[in-house]
């Protein structure tokens, strides 16, 4: 195998974020993994072990708290060769007319700009380490939902990811939109028997980041496959 990667993982409490941090150390890789919710980072990282993984407390809303959260990164292990902008939040109610004003700021704050400010941070890291930008987007970013405000927050990054992988043309680091559809995972209420697992997701994140400095896995849409019809 070859050297280490280390991932950076914001968003990395619960879900699919921490489904990735278990799947990259299984990998043979190292992981620094972020949120607000200290408490839980710090019983996954006693998961995976503190010499695989490292806790970093962070409001992706924050400028400082993102600068502060690669210089972390970078001081603990040396370098950061992935950063996954992973942080997201949900809407509350569907649709706009319905919905909730504070629920639309916080959610385009935390999906927008939090991942926006992942990227500024991460980019000259990454330059130094020809490393990878994933970004999560959604099988929403793809499709028209009535009034949706969380969908077109994913429509956001699509676009970004592309606006990015301009930006970084010819400095080695690689730029992609890992886009899941519907996973049963903590960001719902109840539970979703016909959806997709967080392992799904880390496993596709895995196959992205492992692939050769040759190639860049640029799009991935992971969609649940439809159940059997009796």
């Amino acid at each position: 195998m070859s050297e280490p990667k280390v991932v950076l993982i914001t968003g990395a409490s619960s879900g699919i974020g921490a489904a990735c941090a278990h799947h990259i150390v299984k990998a043979g890789h190292k992981v620094a993994i972020a949120a607000r919710s200290i408490d839980k980072l710090a019983n996954l990282v006693d998961e995976l072990g503190k010499d695989h993984a490292l806790a970093i407390e962070c409001d992706v809303t924050s400028l400082d708290e993102q600068k502060a959260m690669i210089e972390k990164a970078v001081e603990h292990y040396g370098k950061v060769d992935v950063v996954f902008a992973n942080a997201g939040l949900g809407a509350s109610a569907a649709g706009t007319e319905n919905g909730d004003p504070d629920n639309f700021k916080t959610m385009i704050d935390t999906n927008v700009f939090g991942a926006t400010l992942t990227a500024h941070v991460a980019i000259p890291v990454l330059k130094k380490s020809k490393g990878h930008l994933v970004m999560t987007g959604s099988r929403a970013g793809r499709a028209t939902l009535s009034g949706s405000v969380y969908g077109a927050t994913k429509w956001y990054i699509r676009g970004y990811v592309q606006n990015l992988r301009q930006e970084l043309s010819g400095t080695g680091v690689r730029v992609s939109n890992l886009e899941p559809g519907m996973v049963d995972t903590p960001f719902f209420d109840d539970e979703k028997p016909q959806a997709l697992r967080a392992d799904d997701i880390a496993r596709a994140f895995v196959f992205m980041i492992d692939q050769p400095a040759t190639a860049m896995v640029a799009d991935m849409l992971v969609i649940p496959t439809p159940p059997v019809e009796d």
